[in-house]
């Protein structure tokens, strides 16, 4: 985590951060990570056992030339870089959904991966003023620069005087 709150963009830390922190236009880079050939068998092994996902052999002569991580385990990894550095750790209410999921580029073992978010809108909730919506454009960068994974994320959070 950031220890100065405007090296990331926003004016307080995340441990401090509601509804009103959100700006419409602004984009934040954060993180990284890097996905290791047994953490890709291991996720897709529990929950998207396909041979691609987690027989390297296999995986050379499939339809992807190699082992990738399961499309699953690429929104997992972005969710947790987004729960770390750019969610409120204090005001969320958890998500209505997701718009938009596209997988761009497979990930591969030794990828390493960044997120960058766009706050697309803010608004007030019209059926509680004491909570927000924020919709976010969220995608994970490889180490060329190459977007891998898009998203829009939709988040409801408490306004700072709700609580």
């Amino acid at each position: 985590m950031h220890t100065d709150p405007a090296a990331d963009g926003f004016t307080v830390p995340i441990s401090d951060r509601y509804f009103e922190d959100y700006t419409a236009g602004t984009t934040h880079d954060y993180g990284s990570l890097t996905i290791t050939e047994q953490e890709i068998i291991d996720f897709a092994s529990r929950f998207d056992p396909q041979s691609f996902h987690v027989d390297p052999i296999a995986a050379k002569d499939g339809p992807f030339g190699g082992l990738i991580a399961s499309g699953w385990h690429t929104v997992a990894l972005m969710m947790q870089l987004f729960a770390k550095h750019y969610l409120s750790s204090v005001a969320s209410l958890g998500s209505p959904g997701v718009d938009e999921l596209r997988w761009l580029k497979p990930v591969r073992p030794d990828d390493c991966l960044r997120l960058r978010v766009h706050t697309l809108d803010t608004r007030r909730s019209r059926s509680d003023p004491g909570r927000g919506i924020v919709r976010t454009l969220a995608e994970l960068i490889d180490q060329d620069g190459a977007p891998v994974l898009r998203v829009t994320v939709v988040n409801l959070l408490r306004t700072r005087h709700s609580t």
